[in-house]
């Protein structure tokens, strides 16, 4: 991590997460003391430091912030839109071009600041706790227009999502492990005290491979969850979205173990900014998890995401309101329509959406070696051609845009994770095991 960027969000912390309080964020009190907050601990923490709301944390918040926009009468909001590209000359950004979903027109958005906050890349990847929109998108749009990518290699597997064949992307909290929950093989062995002086507690890269080894040694599908030893009334009120979700499935939490596998969970790196949420490219920011800011370094460490958001989000707004005046007088030219014609060949889309998922999760997923990643590079190099010249065939869709976005980031954290020679946080290379002593980030842009 970049230590001055650490000490700047946590002593920043504690004034953010009382802007939170004061616009509704209603985090979770102690049962016996409604004067206290309830704080928990995940993954890597010796302390009881994080706020959470129940285990809908980040939707809680997500939903409190909406609310405030929709107050504000000089805010607009565009729905069911998707952005295309950014508008870049002379390495200065201009605005975007965006497709409305429902007409199928490319907007032409002017604008004198542009600010990226598109999440991360984990639907680059089979399984993933990421929702379905995690395409990558900012941050291919900023590397075709120019900015520079860092540390893609360092992309955060979840140790725990549910296996479950109708369970879609569903997330099994970190804090039941911080709450006592134990990982077990499936004749109810525990295995983390192998790997880890902190067992199911070990950061999460820690916990992903000691899962992944055992599955592979063992041939199995999934490991288990079991917090089913604790108090079943304690478990419905610390996890209630967890225990719902669950029963859908009929998986009973207060009785049973939960089968869970590793999924993709966090992209570390990203676009590369500086403490206020600046690129390489003049007028284009970038905060939340589509950029790479220092803060999580090689791993991050369990809830620092939502903390890093709120962060940088201040960052770039008193910045932007300090420094910039308004809209550029630079005018775009409408989007360039070509002699592209309507698709009826949407079977290729999600082929080639399939097969780079895949071949990432194969080749350059938890463990990684020279061999895969070259596999891997070959075949991404032969999808990416084939999706350009779609692309300027056809009429863009959501679909489309996705698919070629995905294949950009498939292809960046390839090259990232090539051009680094040891293995640290997340990046585990069994071809280069050891950490080297001199700490780079890799710095991945258009031509490089």
């Amino acid at each position: 991590c970049k230590k001055s960027v650490v000490k700047s969000v946590v002593e920043e912390g504690p004034k953010l997460i009382n802007d939170l309080i004061n616009w509704g964020v209603n985090f979770t009190k102690l049962e016996e003391d409604k004067n206290i907050y309830d704080l928990t601990k995940e993954g890597g923490h010796t302390k009881r430091r994080i706020f959470h709301k129940d285990d809908i944390t980040g939707k809680e918040i997500e939903q409190k912030l909406i609310n405030e926009v929709k107050k504000r009468d000089n805010i607009k909001i565009f729905e069911k839109c998707m952005a295309v590209n950014l508008i870049e000359d002379s390495e200065t950004c201009y605005g975007a071009y965006v497709l409305d979903c429902e007409s199928g027109k490319v907007l032409t958005f002017n604008s004198g600041v542009v600010v990226l906050a598109t999440g991360g890349a984990g639907k680059v990847y089979i399984y993933t706790s990421n929702p379905d929109i995690s395409s990558g998108d900012g941050i291919a749009m900023a590397y075709r227009a120019g900015a520079i990518i860092s540390n893609m290699e360092f992309m955060q597997f979840h140790p725990t999502c549910l296996y479950h064949p109708k369970a879609k992307s569903f997330l099994i909290s970190e804090a039941l492990r911080g709450e006592g929950a134990k990982l077990k093989l499936p004749d109810g062995t525990e295995f983390m005290h192998k790997y880890h002086d902190l067992a199911e507690l070990a950061p999460r890269d820690v916990v992903a491979r000691a899962i992944d080894f055992e599955m592979k040694k063992l041939g199995i599908s999934c490991v288990f969850l079991d917090i089913s030893y604790k108090n079943a009334s304690f478990i419905k009120k610390r996890f209630p979205n967890i225990y719902k979700n669950c029963l859908k499935f009929n998986i009973d939490i207060t009785k049973e173990p939960i089968p869970v596998v590793p999924a993709m969970h966090y992209t570390c790196g990203g676009v590369k900014t500086d403490i206020h949420g600046k690129t390489n490219i003049k007028n284009l920011f970038a905060i939340g998890e589509v950029a790479c800011t220092g803060l999580h370094g090689a791993n991050r460490l369990a809830s620092n995401s939502l903390l890093e958001a709120i962060f940088f989000a201040k960052q770039a707004s008193e910045f932007i309101t300090q420094n910039y005046s308004g809209v550029q007088s630079f005018i775009a030219k409408p989007w360039d329509y070509g002699h592209a014609v309507d698709s009826h060949e949407l079977i290729m889309i999600r082929h080639n959406w399939e097969e780079i998922r895949r071949l990432m999760w194969n080749y350059v997923g938890i463990v990684r070696s020279n061999k895969r990643l070259k596999r891997a590079e070959r075949r991404i190099d032969i999808l990416l051609k084939e999706i350009q010249e779609y692309y300027w065939d056809f009429k863009i869709t959501t679909p489309l845009l996705e698919l070629r976005n995905l294949a950009t980031v498939a292809k960046i954290i390839i090259k990232s994770a090539q051009k680094r020679k040891e293995s640290r946080g997340l990046h585990y290379n069994l071809d280069y095991q050891n950490k080297l002593e001199k700490i780079k980030d890799t710095n991945i842009f258009k031509n490089n």
